[in-house]
């Protein structure tokens, strides 16, 4: 067992035995005590009472063993008190009583007896209350032991608090005025704060730890006068401003102590109704500075600044008063003046006051934007020269002070009226700043804040910069962990959705505005953040179809579509080619449907490029042109030229992707782009045709070659494929597509089927099966279809 455990242990059994002792010989002082009041022996009760008060004398036992020494002897002097009031009924004075306990031996006996005779005196009123109770508080001066005296002048409060001459008191009058009981408790309460200060200086260096504890373990018998003043009836605001706040206030700055000042000042603001405080708040406040440095003003101020922001809440009929005495102006000027006064101040309490004063303005003056951006300001002045904080607790105040604006308004827009705000977030270091984006993102999110102006983009984003672009201080991209980047920058993709504003040309400044941020975010984030600005654009577009919007007008369908091409031009560099790709066609077909040709063919034309320069993958290849197909089936607005070109790229480009099945599926895709049904559309049935066949020979190449591989053909699966695009085509009526080709596909198939050579698939026969179950379904339908289909002959497989 360690030393320093086991001394403790030794001083905890030590102080069991010596307070076992003096219990055991306050009991047997007691016994004869009582045998002495059951006699009416007055002599030998006082006697043996002093003997046990005598108890009291110790130093050995620590305070809070003291306290239940003393707490045993209480219990004693009650019956005592009754006793001395049996004596007056027997013919004594109270006045004798009085003089008779004087003679005791020793002083600290002495005063606990003249104390339990004065109560019986008081009440008797035999004597005015005023001139017993300023005997005993002068006389208990004789006892500057710090804890022995602060227990017998609490013995004096507790003895005397019903019995204090205040208004509508039964002592009041004869037995003084509530200024007499004032002075009383007043006096009282300085000489145990004396008492209590005095603590800390006796006793070597080594034992100051255990000596503020203690002091920590005797502050409520300081702090239970504050709470009779109180709670005294005559005590009205103008007594309280003019008497009692100077006067305590005068012993708390006076006394120098830490722990002093700090518990005194709470008891203070504890113990006093809510309008005192807010009609003293100067005299309050001015105390503060005047405090120790080493005093925690911070929390005493919060605590205070909390209390009247409660107090404003709980009527409406306050906040009139509030700002009669101009409590936010005089709280701000206690901040700054505590500041100054402690230049020594860790910066955690420095911005923790600002926290304090922020939470008290969003509380009672949350239509002031002017104070809270003033609160951040100072605390702007406060971190002048520091560069980023790199003080964890400071920090995290920083981080609250950022974060009570967004919490109490709920608007980000808001917050960007607030001017501090981002020069407040600058302090904050890299991973810091990124969390306070986060928040705020998150806030826009969750309570749908729309930012409708270039304006506010502009400056929200330079809130989220750590966000949206690599700043000073922030880590290598190889050095950031890539789930938390990627959450990140999703979360950034999803804000794009926020910019919002009904206003055409608004809406283009705020996504120019956009796009110049976060073009500066590096070849990683672009990925993330414009293919969201991309589609943002796209459905202004939608939203200007059909507008008369000539060249020269703020936004048009082409000038967006020149941003659109910039930004996917920007993302192919990235490189993000299949990205880049599938918006270059989105761009096409918004174009296309824009009825703007020559912009639509630029994008195919892009989309084609990167397919031939920076598509390399056989998948990405495949999942290329059935993207490139789709959107160019779907666009109208090309002239016979034009979709020439296009078609043939695509058509040849199909043939020549690296696997057999990718290549047959692929032109058999291309067919549908030489049959639109739209009016005006290509209908070709020749070429259609011509795909099909092309990709009948592409599935047999691709049969003979798994014959040759694996020593047995291939599933048939492109061959049914095959037929059911065939099927599509003759129930669109195209004369080229006939039944005795339909016939000889379905004979082609059935022959394979049935091979040796062929490779048995389930999956195959079922789809097959199904095919012909569709034929047959379809010719017995009865309708002109029907009849059509009537040729084909559908014969199972054995």
């Amino acid at each position: 067992m360690q030393a320093p455990v086991q001394d403790a242990i030794t001083v905890a059994e030590e102080q069991e035995k010596w307070l076992a002792d003096a219990m055991a010989l306050v009991q047997h002082h007691a016994f004869f005590m009582h045998r002495a009041l059951d006699a009416n022996n007055l002599r030998d009760a006082l006697k043996f009472s002093a003997q046990m008060l005598s108890e009291l004398r110790t130093s050995k036992l620590s305070p809070q063993k003291y306290y239940e020494l003393y707490m045993r002897t209480f219990d004693e002097l009650r019956k005592l008190e009754i006793f001395f009031k049996d004596e007056t009924k027997r013919g004594r004075t109270n006045a004798d009583l009085y003089e008779l306990v004087q003679h005791a031996g020793n002083i600290l006996p002495r005063l606990y007896l003249l104390c339990t005779v004065a109560s019986v005196y008081i009440k008797s009123k035999e004597a005015p209350a005023k001139d017993i109770l300023k005997d005993l508080v002068e006389m208990s001066r004789g006892v500057q032991h710090p804890v022995r005296g602060l227990f017998l002048r609490s013995y004096l409060s507790q003895i005397s608090r019903d019995k204090l001459p205040d208004i509508g008191s039964e002592y009041e009058g004869e037995g003084g005025t509530v200024m007499d009981a004032v002075e009383f408790v007043l006096q009282n309460f300085t000489e145990m704060n004396k008492l209590w200060v005095r603590m800390q200086h006796q006793g070597p260096a080594r034992e100051k730890e255990r000596r503020e504890k203690e002091r920590r373990e005797l502050r409520d018998l300081v702090g239970k006068n504050l709470h009779v003043l109180s709670q005294l009836e005559g005590v009205d605001l103008d007594m309280y401003k003019d008497v009692v706040l100077p006067r305590v206030l005068e012993q708390v700055v006076n006394c120098k102590d830490e722990i002093a000042q700090y518990y005194l000042m709470d008891c203070i603001i504890q113990v006093f109704p809510d309008d005192y405080h807010l009609q003293t708040l100067e005299t309050l406040l001015g105390a503060c500075p005047q405090l120790q440095p080493t005093v925690d003003v911070k929390t005493v101020m919060s605590q205070l600044m909390e209390r009247l922001s409660n107090y404003a809440a709980s009527s409406s009929e306050v906040l009139p008063d509030l700002l009669h005495v101009e409590a936010f102006a005089k709280l701000s000027s206690a901040v700054v003046k505590v500041i100054e006064a402690q230049p020594d101040m860790p910066l955690v309490g420095a911005v923790s006051l600002h926290v304090a004063l922020l939470t008290f303005t969003l509380r009672v003056h949350v239509d002031r934007l002017d104070y809270v951006d003033q609160v951040l300001g100072a605390c702007v002045k406060k971190l002048e020269g520091k560069g980023k904080v790199k003080d964890s607790k400071a920090t995290k105040q920083i981080v609250a002070l950022l974060s009570a604006p967004l919490e109490k308004y709920n608007d980000v827009v808001t917050v960007l009226r607030l001017t501090n705000y981002s020069k407040v977030m600058e302090h904050l270091d890299y991973e810091t700043n990124k969390v306070m984006a986060v928040v705020i993102i998150q806030s826009i999110m969750k309570n749908n804040t729309s930012i409708s102006s270039s304006e506010k983009v502009d400056a929200l984003f330079e809130l989220l910069k750590e966000l949206i672009k690599d700043s000073e201080g922030a880590p290598s991209m190889d050095e950031i962990d890539e789930d938390d980047f990627m959450e990140e920058q999703n979360l950034v993709a999803r804000l794009v959705h926020m910019l919002v504003n009904k206003d055409h040309e608004e809406m283009f400044k705020i996504l120019t505005t956009a796009r110049k941020h976060f073009g500066q975010g590096g070849p990683k984030r672009l990925k993330f953040t414009l293919p969201p600005l991309i589609f943002a654009a796209l459905k202004l577009v939608r939203c200007l179809q059909g507008h008369d919007a000539g060249d020269e007008a703020l936004v048009s369908p082409k000038k967006i579509f020149q941003f659109l091409h910039q930004t996917v031009e920007a993302l192919s560099t990235v490189p993000a080619p299949e990205l880049a790709l599938r918006l270059y066609l989105q761009c096409a077909e918004a174009a296309s449907d824009c009825s703007l040709e020559p912009v639509a063919y630029e994008f195919f034309t892009q989309a084609f490029l990167l397919y031939e320069e920076e598509i390399a993958d056989s998948r990405a290849q495949v999942t290329a042109m059935q993207l490139i197909i789709g959107t160019l089936q779907r666009t109208y607005v090309f002239g016979v030229e034009n979709r020439d070109t296009l078609t043939h790229k695509a058509t040849g480009y199909s043939a020549k992707l690296l696997k057999k099945p990718d290549q047959c599926r692929a032109v058999y895709a291309c067919s549908h782009l030489f049959w639109l049904e739209e009016d005006g559309g290509t209908q070709d049935g020749e070429r259609v045709l011509l795909c099909l066949k092309r990709a009948l020979r592409i599935a047999n190449a691709a049969q003979q070659m798994s014959s040759v591989t694996r020593g047995s053909s291939g599933p048939l699966t492109l061959f049914v494929e095959i037929l059911n695009k065939y099927l599509y085509y003759f129930e669109k009526g195209i004369p080229q597509v006939t039944s005795n080709l339909i016939q000889g596909l379905l004979e082609l198939i059935g022959t394979e089927l049935q091979s040796e050579n062929t490779a048995q698939d389930r999956a195959v026969d079922a789809f097959f099966a199904s095919t012909r179950r569709y034929i047959q379904f379809q010719k017995q339908k009865g309708d002109d279809l029907a009849e059509r289909y009537s040729s084909i002959q559908v014969v199972s497989p054995p």
